[in-house]
């Protein structure tokens, strides 16, 4: 079979095109999901760095999880919603691999992300007086530096093995977006090694970071449990509430949807798919702010130093 030059390669984007009015539908619904994630992550990227108050190690790794998520969705929200009101649903073989790249050095950069946040919250339940000392600026960037590092480094891997499988015939990806697991599944060749190399990425990526969580936890349960006031566990457990909130949101979708290296393709597949890269980084910053005092003062105060500049 003559394999086809990948610069030349088109790609046909699924999605639900047998459900015409699902499509319409969903259009509707991301689109204003999208504008609530550019809307509140922005926000609170914007306060992380504005407001003196929010210059702490817990609201640091905020921020990033909070532009993470705005490059994370905008990587394939737009092309998605054009295509759902589109009967051509094409994609050019580049701006796949770009959209498929992005998502992927986000979605595993988050993963270790996750992890240094529960290390954050250890460091600072487990042994509070020495927290200023341990979470110094220096070491929250070397931490964030290599979340992002780690992110790039898996996704370059699994993009370089990628590119390099030939492409044959009718392409056609049985996804909203370009996806790492339908794309390697088109190539007219073996694929052994894309396989072996993304449950590698699978396994470094969604266990390890989680392995660290759930024993960052462990501890401070343990911490935790040992405090005499009721008032005491209460306010320790609330400082965690929200990382486990979203940890479970997070992995509990992205488990369902990566653990095997080859899609079954179904409509409720791509629904659990959609529900991780959109409802997700929606919420991720209403579960923060949501009772979160030191946010809703620093929002406030933004508010008013606004409204005072426009009056004057």
């Amino acid at each position: 079979m003559e394999r086809t030059n990948w610069t030349e390669v088109e790609f046909i984007l699924q999605g639900l095109s047998e459900y015409p009015r699902a499509e319409k539908f969903l259009f509707v619904t991301c689109l204003v999901m999208y504008l609530v994630i550019l809307l509140g992550n922005s926000t609170l990227v914007i306060l992380t760095l504005l407001d003196s108050r929010l210059h702490t190690p817990m609201y640091f790794f905020l921020g990033n999880l909070s532009f993470l998520d705005i490059w994370y969705t905008t990587s394939f929200i737009p092309s998605m919603l054009i295509h759902f009101l589109s009967k051509k649903k094409t994609i050019s073989f580049t701006r796949c691999v770009v959209q498929m790249s992005v998502s992927y050095t986000m979605g595993s950069t988050e993963c270790v992300l996750l992890a240094v946040m529960a290390y954050d919250r250890f460091v600072a339940i487990c042994n509070p007086l020495r927290y200023p000392i341990i979470m110094s600026k220096a070491l929250c960037i070397q931490m964030a530096a290599l979340a992002w590092g780690l992110g790039f480094c898996n996704s370059l891997t699994e993009t370089i093995l990628a590119i390099r499988l030939p492409f044959c015939g009718k392409n056609v990806i049985d996804h909203f977006a370009c996806e790492i697991l339908a794309f390697v599944k088109l190539a007219c060749t073996d694929i052994s090694l894309n396989e072996i190399t993304i449950m590698l990425g699978n396994v470094i990526f969604l266990f390890s970071p989680l392995l660290l969580i759930c024993i960052s936890y462990i501890f401070i349960l343990s911490t935790v449990l040992r405090i005499n006031s009721t008032e005491g566990r209460k306010k320790a457990f609330s400082t965690c509430s929200a990382h486990i909130t979203v940890v479970t949101m997070f992995y509990g979708t992205i488990l369902f949807m990566y653990m095997k290296p080859k899609s079954k393709g179904s409509a409720f597949n791509k629904l659990i798919a959609l529900c991780y890269g959109v409802v997700t980084p929606m919420l991720n910053p209403i579960i923060y702010s949501l009772r979160n005092t030191e946010v809703h003062g620093a929002l406030k105060k933004l508010v008013t130093r606004h409204w005072f500049w426009r009056k004057g």
